[in-house]
């Protein structure tokens, strides 16, 4: 099972299995992971499952849909790494990806 690492704002590090196929999203709300509010549940409606990609896995998580793009418009303090985690699915692919969540959501 693929693993993904969450870096709070204040600096606390916390790894989850993910299920192949999940989002980044709902492994932080299955793992109660603080920083992920994910208010509409996924469905790319909101900015409030907003995180940092870290550099060294930009690339291999790929940019923001068109959709997501407008949606992070939203999200406070966006960066050039921003994503939702609604929208990044979990493979074997992006085993060991480490995310940062923003001070504040929404």
């Amino acid at each position: 099972m693929p693993k993904v690492t969450f870096i709070s704002a204040a600096g606390d590090s916390r790894t989850v299995e993910v299920e192949d196929g999940l989002s980044v999203m709902e492994a932080a709300i299955r793992h109660s992971v603080t920083g992920i509010d994910a208010d509409c549940g996924g469905a790319c409606a909101c900015a409030t499952c907003h995180v940092y990609i870290e550099p060294d896995w930009r690339a291999r998580v790929g940019a923001p849909s068109p959709m997501e793009a407008s949606m992070l418009e939203f999200a406070a303090d966006r960066r050039e790494n921003s994503r939702l985690a609604c929208q990044v699915a979990m493979t074997d692919a992006l085993d060991g990806l480490v995310v940062r969540t923003p001070e504040t959501q929404g």
